[in-house]
């Protein structure tokens, strides 16, 4: 995924079409004179709509627009015509989208299926034509409403990455290369920190041609919760995941401390991420013999593990079968 077109962030101006104005006419013909109200009613301005598309995987072809306008509705017509709806707006986004409002910061809805649509902003309610107001005490209203107005609002539509197993660690702790390794996705990897700067995704192949989606997401530092480093841009991606694989380097100075760490930069964002399951690999273990290994299982936190290296190839079976196995609880 080209970190230049991933794009998970887009603040747009959203405005919808006036309403049409009812009509205040009154029949006439050949035979009739004096006839009785026949105005009929405005259409509806247009909605701004947001509609799922499970082809596109970026809020890219957003980034640019700015405005989003949808068109005014017709005014209502003589003999009891509605005038036509303003044609809407559609705006198609990837599953994960979350639609905010930018002013306060709610969240309005969330796009997880194809073709779901939801309204992000109303069009303004077309006015009742004269023939509304007629009455026995007054036969002949010469008024009708007027359109009512359409709304601007700036809008914020927020990707969250869909994936089953979510990789979490610091930066450098391995996750970029883990990818490579089990599935066809090409991430930058390098012996650097923040080599990946936006979400990758992999369909990792099990046994008997069962397969499932795994995301690498840029790594977390102390303080993410606060914004730092890449903060809430990364931790937003893992609200969608189903389980979360921990991933800590066998070089790490205090394992178990670095482990506290990423729980407690999760619990601080999001107390609700703490409810997904959880298993921990320790990579770069082709560094380290059996007798190490067993010193190291004795300070590891208390939930499912495997020791791996993805570059010698040790024990990516042993984890596939453990995070299909959760998966599938």
């Amino acid at each position: 995924m080209s970190q230049s077109n991933f794009v998970d962030y887009v603040k747009i101006c959203c405005r919808s079409g006036k309403g049409g104005a009812g009509s205040a006419h009154f029949h006439r013909d050949r035979r009739t004179a004096k006839g009785g109200p026949d105005g009929g009613d405005g259409g509806r301005g247009g909605h701004i709509i947001i509609r799922g598309n499970k082809q596109l995987w970026t809020l890219l072809h957003l980034k640019y627009r700015k405005h989003v306008i949808a068109k005014h509705g017709e005014n209502g017509g003589a003999q009891r015509r509605t005038g036509a709806n303003g044609e809407d707006m559609i705006l198609e986004v990837p599953l994960g989208t979350v639609a905010k409002d930018a002013e306060t910061g709610d969240t309005l809805f969330e796009i997880t299926e194809d073709q779901e649509e939801q309204i992000i902003l109303e069009g303004g309610r077309g006015g009742l034509g004269n023939d509304h107001f007629k009455s026995a005490t007054n036969q002949a209203p010469r008024y009708a409403q007027p359109g009512e107005d359409g709304k601007e609002e700036w809008k914020i539509l927020e990707l969250k990455v869909l994936a089953d197993v979510g990789l979490v660690g610091f930066p450098n702790a391995g996750k970029s290369t883990l990818l490579s390794v089990v599935t066809a996705a090409k991430p930058e990897i390098a012996n650097y920190q923040f080599t990946t700067l936006t979400p990758n995704l992999g369909i990792v192949n099990y046994r008997d041609h069962k397969s499932f989606i795994m995301a690498d997401i840029p790594g977390i530092i102390e303080g993410a919760h606060l914004g730092k480093g890449l903060g809430h841009r990364f931790l937003r991606h893992i609200e969608r995941n189903s389980l979360l694989l921990f991933m800590i380097s066998c070089d790490a100075d205090d394992i178990q401390s670095e482990y506290l760490t990423l729980v407690n930069e999760l619990e601080m964002y999001n107390p609700e991420l703490l409810d997904k399951q959880r298993v921990l690999a320790i990579t770069k273990s082709d560094m380290i013999d059996e007798e190490l290994k067993s010193e190291l299982e004795l300070e590891l936190p208390d939930i499912p593990y495997v020791f791996i290296s993805s570059i010698a190839q040790i024990g990516l079976t042993e984890l596939k079968d453990m995070l299909w196995d959760h998966l599938n609880r």
